[in-house]
């Protein structure tokens, strides 16, 4: 298949490429920049000029493929109700241009969009609109293009993780170097689930080989990983001391991390990897946090 691929050269995006093309598929990459164009050609992509507030482009792009799979947001969290519906205003413009068809479009979300109540496992046969996190407007989305016909499923992401970056804990790995401390909120005992980027590409493959109109997949490796646990790397690898946050200071010492500090993020993948026979094999998110360089600030 030709696979247009939202946010090529992003973290999730850049690792989705080399899977999808060594499974013989060809990849339309979208990219913003000269430079991204350059760096996918390079890599056997045909690169694709185009970004997330030019919708025409996102529907030329989805036009001239055999299949979709979203990736790209924009990862500004001071504005992150602003950018979730840009990005509801992104799969709206995907799935127009598929409509009439049965070519998949594979958008993605986030894990905690599954939890039927607090501190509990988020599922994929959940969908809870009433999660206090805005990117509940990207299922929306997804679910009114599935009303209107079009094949559309979602990729529920938990912390994303590899050496380099680990989804929010990378912000928290950023926050704890600023205020010289390593905080989690209460006990530590809210949980965050993790997945390997190396896995969770493999999992957005086969998704898109196998589609399945309004199935929803989590990416999810370990159902859950202490915030307590987590603070405790990051202190050792800063050499920073591990504090624990009241409730009531959470905003002032966490800022817009507040909105996930507290919150248990767990979440399972057992239908998943029944239903694609997806086995994640890679490192876990306390090892990768283990091995990264502490010395180097995060991109």
């Amino acid at each position: 298949m030709l696979i247009f691929l939202t946010g090529a050269t992003g973290f999730i995006g850049s690792a989705i490429v080399p899977e999808l093309l060594s499974a013989g598929h060809r990849v339309l990459g979208m990219t913003r920049s000269e430079a991204g164009a350059r760096a996918l050609a390079e890599a056997g992509v045909e690169p694709f000029l185009g970004n997330l507030e030019d919708v025409d482009s996102l529907r030329r792009g989805a036009t001239m493929a055999d299949g979709v799979i979203h990736t790209a947001f924009d990862h500004d969290f001071s504005d992150f109700v602003a950018n979730c519906e840009k990005d509801r205003r992104a799969i709206a413009a995907l799935g127009s241009a598929l409509k009439g068809s049965d070519r998949p479009l594979l958008i993605t979300s986030g894990v905690g969009l599954g939890s039927p109540a607090p501190g509990q496992a988020a599922r994929e046969d959940v969908f809870n609109a009433e999660y206090p996190n805005p990117r509940v407007a990207s299922e929306l989305a997804g679910a009114k293009l599935l009303d209107e016909g079009v094949n559309v499923s979602v990729m529920r992401l938990p912390q994303v993780h590899d050496t380099v970056k680990q989804g929010l804990v990378t912000y928290l790995v950023d926050l704890a170097r600023a205020k010289g401390v390593s905080a989690y909120v209460g006990d530590g005992a809210n949980r965050w689930a993790a997945g390997p980027v190396l896995d969770v590409a493999r999992l957005y493959r086969l998704a898109v080989e196998k589609p399945e109109a309004g199935a929803r997949y989590h990416a999810v490796a370990e159902e859950g990983v202490s915030a307590r646990d987590i603070a405790e790397v990051v202190g050792r690898g800063l050499k920073a001391p591990v504090s624990a946050i009241s409730s009531e200071e959470m905003a002032g010492h966490f800022g817009w991390l507040g909105l996930f500090a507290g919150h248990d993020m767990s979440a399972s993948s057992v239908w998943t990897q029944d239903r694609l026979g997806w086995r994640p094999t890679g490192p876990g998110l306390l090892a990768d946090l283990e091995r990264m360089d502490y010395s180097r600030a995060s991109s």
